[in-house]
This record gives structure tokens, sequence and C-alpha cells, in this order.
């Protein structure tokens, strides 16, 4: 025995912890913290892929800001806004408001090519989020075909929250373009005019995050146009400062093109680049599951922490409430075949290893009585030796956990039973899930 637990001790030296069960459980995420750096380590690839395919569809949006840039540019380099009478050629008597009154007119042709830009950025947007969830929800992931589901289940839902976005935006700029008008023709009530600028932005920023829970709730939940716009509100309102503390979480590596530094613009070009959008949504979904875990889904009969490793049961959180990855259609079928069959012996109580001096008697060829009288003795010898050994170890925490477990599974199996005969409750028409 010595030995073999010398060999042991020498093997967990060689193989490391990473061999053993413990420290393989220990390493699954059991809270949205964890399973983020899970996600962000262990799916690295399928995150640049999904990053890129959210990027193909945010091009468009990406041309129509920079020809904003490059129009309010050259309109700044050629304008003859500092001109005065008779000063180059052709004269320009009087510039004010010119300024302010083209960059209106500007704005309004940006804005008549943002919203169809916004409709093609929302297919990659429904695509990436439906994937993302379900990473964090740890199921499965094909990319293609994902993608292309995400699309078909939430496209509308994600459009609808882009053009909120994109109508916000469009009201905020023309009135600020309209302020500075008024205030360039010499407006007495500049003061107000200024004030509404800061309004303005202030309801666009407002409408940022409504719009971010308006992607989660589409992408987890089937509700109609006014009902999700309003249950956004409603978690943009009920969860402020945690979802503005995430949201810049998420945003933060836009802040690095603000800078005027080269280096800086061109470390975040590269992200955006790599994993950029992806990054975006991971942050952004994985704590609105968080939200949602704490706020809605223990209302409407959904799990909670699904995705997350649950030490109690030890199995990963999936499905309905209260129900782990061993609850679906093939693993219920599959249990009651086992609990059909019964407890399995070789599983429910101890068995002695064969590890000891006991041998049985081997009968010579010529054998008699007394060869006989010793075969029986040492059978009996070897049977009252499993005896002990089974009474000895039958309260083993893996015989006690296996028995207990396999009476809850009989036990649940019989209470579904009994619920499939009753009538199955509706879920809240506000919110049901996907």
């Amino acid at each position: 025995m010595a030995e073999k637990e010398r060999k042991g001790l020498v093997a967990r030296w060689l193989e490391g912890k990473e061999r053993s069960e413990e420290y393989a459980r220990s390493t699954l995420p059991t809270n949205r913290f964890s399973l983020f750096w899970d996600i962000l380590k262990g799916r690295f690839g399928r995150l640049m892929l999904v990053n890129l395919l959210v990027l193909i569809t945010f091009l468009p949006v990406i041309a129509v800001f920079v020809f904003r840039f490059i129009v309010n540019g050259a309109d700044l380099a050629i304008g003859a806004y500092d001109s005065s009478f008779l000063f180059g050629y052709p004269a320009v008597p009087d510039a004010t408001g010119m300024m302010e009154s083209a960059r209106f007119m500007y704005d309004l042709l940006f804005f008549a090519l943002l919203f169809p830009a916004a409709a093609i950025a929302a297919l990659g947007i429904s695509g990436g989020s439906y994937i993302i969830r379900n990473l964090i929800w740890t199921e499965g992931v094909f990319v293609a075909n994902d993608f292309l589901r995400g699309i078909r289940r939430n496209y509308w839902n994600v459009l609808e929250a882009l053009l909120v976005l994109t109508l916000f935006l469009f009201l905020a700029q023309t009135s600020s373009n309209l302020a500075d008008l008024q205030i360039a023709g010499g407006s007495k009530y500049s003061g107000w005019l200024i004030a509404s600028k800061v309004v303005g932005y202030v309801i666009l920023a407002f409408s940022v995050l409504v719009c971010l829970w308006m992607i989660s709730l589409g992408v987890n939940y089937k509700q109609g146009i006014w009902a999700l716009f309003r249950n956004a509100v409603v978690m943009t309102v009920g969860t402020f400062p945690q979802t503005v503390f995430f949201a810049a979480v998420a945003l933060l590596p836009v802040l690095l093109f603000f800078f005027n530094v080269t280096l800086l613009t061109a470390i975040a070009l590269v992200f955006y680049l790599l994993i950029g959008f992806s990054y975006f949504l991971l942050v952004w979904m994985d704590y609105s599951q968080w939200a949602f875990d704490k706020f809605v889904n223990p209302d409407i009969g959904v799990a909670t922490g699904r995705g997350l490793y649950n030490k109690e049961t030890g199995t990963m959180n999936r499905g309905e409430k209260g129900k782990t990855d061993m609850d679906s259609a093939a693993a219920r079928e599959y249990r009651r075949m086992i609990v059909a069959q019964g407890k399995s012996k070789l599983v429910s109580r101890p068995i002695k290893p064969i590890d000891d001096d006991l041998e049985l008697y081997q009968l010579p060829e010529s054998f008699n009585r007394e060869d006989l009288q010793k075969l029986k003795e040492s059978k009996d010898a070897m049977a009252d030796d499993v005896k002990k050994y089974e009474e000895e170890h039958k309260n083993d925490e893996q015989y006690v956990e296996y028995n207990r477990q396999f009476d809850e599974r009989e036990r649940a199996l019989r209470e579904e039973d009994e619920k499939k005969k009753k009538k199955r409750k509706r879920p809240p028409k506000m919110l049901n899930k996907r």
C-alpha cells in the first residue's frame, strides 16, 4: 500500500494538478466575470470570426462617418467664411451664419445616408449578438449557421433599436445645428440655445443606453415593438449606475480614437479590426444576462445563472428554471431508462478491489473431502472480507451521493409526470423566452 501511495505521489508531481477532476471543475466559470474571461481566452478564434462578420456589415456606417469628416474638413479648408468685403474673388460681403448653414445642409445629407447604413449594420449586430449569447449560455456554436439564424430571429428588433438611436442622433444634431445658426445670427436667447444643445446630447446619451437594452431584450425575449422600447427604458432606469459603468467598459476602446496620438489611434484601429465589435457585444451581453437573472428571469420562470457551473449540483445550468444540463429531452429519456432498470450494483455500493493477500484455494489434480473443505473456507473468507469492506465504506461520499441523486431523479421524474397531467401556466405576455 505504501508503494502505491508513493507512486501516486510521484504521478501527481509529474502530471500536475491539471489532471485532477477537482482542478478541472475549479476552472469552470461560476460567475459572469469569470465566464467573460473564459470565453475571451478559450473562444478567441470564434470571436475574431464574429468580429469580421459584424465589421463587414458596419462598412457602410463607417463610410458615412468618414464622408462626413472629409466634407466638414474640406468645407473648413476652402470655405470663404473669414473673408471680408472686397477680399478675394468673388467678394463675400457678409459671411455671418454661412458656415452653420452649410453644416446644417451637410448633416441632412449625412443622416439621409446614415439611416439605410444603420439598417445594414443591424444585420451584423443581430447575428453577432445571437452568437455571443449562445457562447455565454455555453451552447455549441456554428458561426456561419448561427449568424444567419440570429439575423432571421433578431433583425427586426435590432433594426428598431438602431433606428431609434439614429433618430435621436438626428434630432440632437439638427437642434444643435439650428442653435448654432441662431447664435451666429446674434440671437438674444443664446444662453437658452446652448442649454438646449446640452439637453439634446444628454437625451442622446440616454438613448444609447436604451438602444443597448433593446438589443439585449430583443435577442433574449419575444416582445412587441412598443413593449421592447418600454422594457428597455425600464431596464435603463432601474439599473442606471451599472448600465452606465458597463456601457463605458464596452465602449472604452472607442476613446482611443479621440486622443490626437497616432499610436493610440493605430492601436484602436487594429483592436477593432481583430475583436473590437465582439468585445463590445461580449461585455454588454454578459452584463445584461446578469441583470436578467436578477430582475427578469425569476419572475417569468426562466433559469438563472444559465451557462455557469453550479457547485451544488456539479453541472452547468441550462434550460428552464431549476434545471441543469441533465434536463434536455434526450437526457430525460436516458434518465427514465436508468430509473426503470434500477440502481447499478456496481456504482451504488462499495466493491472491494483485489489488492490483498487473500487467495482462492486451488484444488489439486487429485483431491479429497478435506481439499473441498479448504476451498469452501477460502470462498467464505473472501465473501466475509467483501462484506466487511462494504460495511466499512458504505457511507463513503461517492456512494451516498449516487444513491441520493438516483432517488432524487426518480422522484423528479414522478413529479414531472404529474405536472404534465395538469394545465401548464402561460408565461407573461410582456416577456416570453426565446
